[in-house]
């Protein structure tokens, strides 16, 4: 439990759950100590915050233990959402989260098994990637009509799915700049190159009880 009086985020640098909090949290601008952890030696402090001691957890200051990446965006936006992540309406959020569901549900099934087929007792992963292609269509048809995920600007849709888009493009990148994806494509290195997301990439050294705060955002 936290001895800060800082919400505490348990994060790890490449994981895309982590990442999209990491990046929620940023454009929020609300201040957190960010604790590294490396997932093949958890610390006890994120086990007792959390028992699935998976990232991200946010433990805020009255010990309340946010640990599912997308509770922990939402949690950062209703605080304040300087460029309208949320939406104007409760149907466009509603959207977005529906958007965020298949990439949390089906499309994540197939990118592990693409990603990590040795792990998953198959062969290959080009089935998968087939499979989890078509979600990256539908995110193609969707950026070619509107710029964006939800809209002409970014919002939650995109920066909750963006990270997920970017490790399956990496998988492969040869196989991905041959699909014919232009506006997925110009998104995904849209995103990489942003500000936003180098601010939430810097590498830090796993946490240590002992170490002074880090506060992120930097």
């Amino acid at each position: 439990m936290p001895t800060s009086p800082l919400p505490i985020l348990y994060s790890f640098r490449r994981c895309p759950y982590a990442m999209r909090a990491r990046l929620a949290i940023a454009i929020s601008g609300q201040p957190c100590e960010l604790r590294e952890v490396v997932l093949r030696d958890k610390p006890e402090a994120l086990r007792l915050a959390s028992p699935q001691a998976t990232v991200p957890v946010l433990v805020l200051a009255d010990s309340t233990v946010i640990d599912q990446s997308l509770d922990i965006m939402l949690w950062a936006l209703r605080r304040n959402d300087p460029e309208q992540w949320l939406g104007s309406t409760t149907a466009a959020l509603q959207d977005m989260l529906a958007l965020v569901a298949q990439c949390d549900g089906p499309f994540k099934h197939h990118l592990d098994r693409y990603k990590y087929p040795n792990r998953h007792g198959l062969s290959d992963g080009l089935a998968d990637r087939a499979l989890g292609a078509e979600f990256l269509q539908l995110l193609q048809d969707k950026l070619a009509t509107n710029g964006f995920l939800a809209g002409p600007q970014r919002q939650l849709a995109d920066m909750a799915i963006a990270p997920f888009a970017r490790q399956f493009a990496h998988t492969d990148p040869g196989w991905f700049a041959a699909q014919n994806w232009p506006a997925l494509q110009a998104w995904l290195l849209q995103f990489e190159d942003s500000a936003l997301y180098a601010s939430v990439m810097d590498k830090y050294p796993p946490w240590e009880p002992s170490q002074e705060v880090v506060q992120f955002p930097a």
